[in-house]
């Protein structure tokens, strides 16, 4: 007999694992309309819960918790109900996840990182270490970093020993690499110059915070709705060399916690930074 998501969802909770349920195609139950323009925030304080304080899971990464008592609630039944999947946030649990998508990722892996627990997926592997890092997709072809900040799906405990997180996976997002869909590694632009009008440090937060919402309120024409959004917040931010890396993460995970997938965020994001300059 299969195993509910709500049960394995606990288990893992049990386990100071923080945990939410996934619709169809793997993605999580979506916002809710208290959280508009991410009011709350989207941290999480990687115990439990996210500070989102809504009734119900929003968020994707930042709703994921350890609170049986949540994850049981009337305002979860819904998202457990219509749920295929359970996900976690690694960063969450202390954990990083090398997300190895084909054959050729796993190949890479096995000869340039060190052994690890790992879990089989449906095209490739997920190796998991020790300690937390930023996630960044499109690090290499086919491998992506999840970690702070993101959510992976639960397909097991996997086997092997886990490993303390090396420096050679620390360092995979530092430079931008060709991916083979002609696109590059997403990353914040050098400067190039242009006068830095962030005065204060809630101007940049104010304005990341915007386009999260902006990206998240989509209704329809979402490849369209990345690509704007993208390109507003290059042209505003993307000159002085205020915006981070962090920034680029947060607003790749609201885009792909609407369907987009990393390639379709790197290429967009590539496609504004050329048409602008930057």
């Amino acid at each position: 007999m299969s195993t509910s998501p709500l049960t394995i969802a606990l288990e893992l909770a049990a386990c100071a694992v923080p945990v939410l349920p996934l619709r169809a195609r793997k993605l999580p139950v979506g916002n809710c309309p208290a959280c508009r323009d991410n009011a709350c925030g989207g941290r999480p304080n990687m115990k439990s819960a996210g500070t989102c304080r809504c009734p119900a899971p929003c968020h994707g990464w930042a709703a994921a918790t350890t609170e049986a008592a949540v994850l049981t609630s009337p305002a979860w039944a819904t998202a457990w109900r219509e749920a295929r999947a359970v996900a976690y946030h690694p960063g969450g649990a202390g954990l990083t996840v090398v997300d190895l998508d084909n054959a050729d990722a796993v190949t890479w892996a096995r000869e340039s990182l060190p052994a690890t627990r790992t879990v089989a997926t449906t095209r490739g592997e997920h190796w998991i270490y020790l300690g937390v890092m930023r996630s960044t997709n499109g690090v290499r072809p086919g491998v992506d970093i999840k970690s702070s900040m993101s959510y992976a799906r639960w397909l097991g405990p996997g086997t092997g020993t886990m490993a303390d997180l090396p420096d050679t996976v620390r360092a995979l997002p530092v430079k931008e690499r060709p991916t083979p869909h002609g696109g590059v590694v997403a990353s914040a632009p050098a400067p190039t110059g242009g006068a830095c009008c962030h005065r204060t440090p809630a101007y940049l937060e104010r304005g990341i915070a915007m386009a999260e919402g902006r990206i998240t309120e989509a209704r329809s024409a979402i490849h369209a709705t990345v690509y704007r959004t993208f390109l507003a917040v290059l042209s505003t931010h993307g000159r002085c060399g205020c915006l981070t890396d962090d920034h680029v993460t947060r607003l790749f995970t609201a885009a792909q916690a609407k369907g987009e997938s990393p390639r379709h965020c790197t290429i967009a994001w590539a496609n504004a930074r050329t048409a602008l300059g930057v």
